[in-house]
């Protein structure tokens, strides 16, 4: 047996003290069969159920195909799959054989595909049936890519992954890998450019596991989670894979994208403890008919929200309709998961809460210093879980990872209780009259409004040259566009905040131009 320790690491919070000998991958899936949770329920897809041993089969079998191929340590494996049981396969398989997968966006373009397997020179591609056609003109062109496997029934011409794993043993030595070893990649959704590849270690899953899973979520055993966020999203990496198999919960997968549709059915058949959503999602389950009851909601003891900083008129209705709080926080795929959060009894609607523990946070000026409470900085994080870097890309890298700190590119202010508002991202900033207007803060009032779904404000120049904010609405159903509504959202904004504040246009759209994981491009709109 590997001499690899399986989950002896120490934990003080906010400190999480990992062994030098360490593999992410067995460390998770060993933890529980070490418990005696060989046959509880690891895994529910839309195709059936998995137990822990089945996991722990299934990613020795995914070792095995990899070492098959004639893949070595440290070769890279693009993963671009669908939420099924199959991600946790080969995700854990690859981690555990010592190979780094690396988690696609499944909602990209060819053309993202095809920068992305040129930049990370993969030597296999595992791509679900359903996405083939997005790779199918581009995969002859990398000489490095020398296998493909298709998740599904047809590999239409390529080995499907249930076949290969069929002849392989179920028995799998760990690779001896270290804490500081590469882990995996994450692609950065690209919407201001080219996809930057961020590069993780073998340390970080169980970091923001302790940290934000435990320590802030508080998620147990006998917990059952669903998160709309899909698993190649960092947010929801953590959602449904390392933060559940790092105490044995039970994990529901969903193929098809959320829409409100889709995440009820999932929500009334199964019944989770948490739910993990995006701000977008929870604007548009409460605005649909067939919204959740509250006795439907029973289960249900928490809920989150990142991505986007969530709107205070959507987490106070749903908490009043539901019972349950929405813990709103903000993570990036530099730092794998949520660093600063509001926590169960203690949620401040409009804020981003405080710093998860094991976390620092300072907010800089355009001076380059600390600015004081009130004052607006850019978001900058100490912690366990900084990416180590940028593939192939080191002016981003020195750029973004400052020694100890990393930059977000968030600009927030500290209020006088210690907790964080969120005011936007550096580049949608309005400075109107020489002073800073947030974006999100006129988004918020204007959400507040009956006939609002969704808000976007960005800078617009009026006759004089002058920067004054616009807003781009999209209306709830059975509200029709009008300069009567029009002015009347102005003056509602006029009468929350202050007059130089409000916007000056305001146009109704159908839809607000969005990244793949639901984030609002402002960029566009401006």
């Amino acid at each position: 047996m590997s001499e690899l320790s399986s989950a002896d690491h120490d934990t003080s919070p906010p400190r999480v003290s990992i062994p030098r000998q360490y593999n992410a991958a067995y460390d998770l899936i060993q933890r529980n069969l070490k418990a005696g949770r060989e046959k509880k329920i690891a895994y529910i897809d839309d195709q059936g159920s998995y137990s822990f041993g089945d996991l722990a089969e299934r990613v020795n079998r995914f070792g095995n195909v990899l070492s098959g191929m004639g893949l070595e340590a440290e070769n890279r494996v693009m993963l671009c799959l669908l939420d099924t049981i199959d991600f946790p396969t080969a995700f854990l398989g690859s981690i555990q054989a010592g190979i780094v997968p690396i988690a696609a966006n499944t909602l990209l373009t060819t053309t993202d595909y095809d920068f992305m397997l040129g930049d990370s020179r993969a030597k296999v591609l595992v791509v679900s049936e359903a996405l083939w056609p997005q790779f199918a003109p581009i995969v002859s062109k990398h000489s490095t890519l020398k296998q493909i496997i298709v998740s599904g029934i047809n590999g239409n011409g390529h080995p499907c992954l249930s076949d290969l794993m069929k002849g392989v043993s179920p028995q799998f030595e760990p690779a001896s890998t270290t804490c500081d070893d590469f882990c995996f990649w994450l692609y950065s959704s690209g919407s201001t450019g080219t996809p930057k590849g961020t590069v993780h270690l073998h340390s970080h899953l169980i970091q923001t596991a302790e940290l934000y899973g435990k320590g802030v979520l508080g998620i147990k055993e006998d917990d059952l989670v669903f998160s709309a966020a899909k698993l190649f999203f960092a947010y929801g990496l953590g959602n449904g894979l390392s933060f559940p198999l790092s105490v044995g919960a039970t994990t529901i997968l969903m193929a098809e994208r959320p829409t409100p549709a889709s995440v009820f059915q999932r929500l009334r058949q199964h019944k989770p403890t948490i739910f993990y959503g995006v701000p977008t999602l929870y604007g548009a389950l409460l605005a649909s008919p067939d919204m959740l009851k509250r006795e439907e909601a029973a289960n249900l003891r928490v809920c989150t929200s990142a991505g986007e900083a969530l709107p205070a008129d959507i987490g106070r209705r749903w908490t009043e309709l539901l019972g349950v709080e929405i813990l709103d926080g903000i993570g990036s795929t530099e730092m794998l998961h949520i660093f600063l959060s509001n926590r169960s009894g203690e949620v401040r609607y409009g804020t981003t809460g405080k710093a998860v523990p094991g976390y620092g946070i300072r907010l800089i000026g355009e001076d380059g210093n600390p600015v004081k409470p009130g004052d607006i900085g850019e978001l900058q994080i100490n912690g366990p879980s900084a990416a180590a870097m940028y593939w192939n890309n080191r002016e981003k890298s020195r750029n973004t990872f400052l020694g100890d700190w990393t930059r977000s590119g968030d600009k927030y202010i500290e209020l006088d209780d210690g907790y964080y508002q969120y005011c936007g991202r550096s580049d949608d900033m309005l400075k109107v009259s020489g002073i800073y207007v947030s974006p999100f803060e006129v988004e918020g009032v204007l959400m507040g409004h009956e006939s609002v779904l969704e808000a976007a404000v960005v800078a617009h120049a009026d006759s004089d040259e002058l920067i004054k904010p616009k807003a781009y609405v999209v209306l709830k159903s059975g509200f029709e566009p009008s300069d009567a509504l029009a002015d009347e959202l102005k003056k509602h904004v006029k009468g929350q905040l202050a007059p130089y504040k409000y916007p000056r246009w305001l146009e109704f759209v159908a839809e607000l131009p969005k990244t793949a994981t639901g984030k609002i491009q402002r960029f566009k709109l401006r």
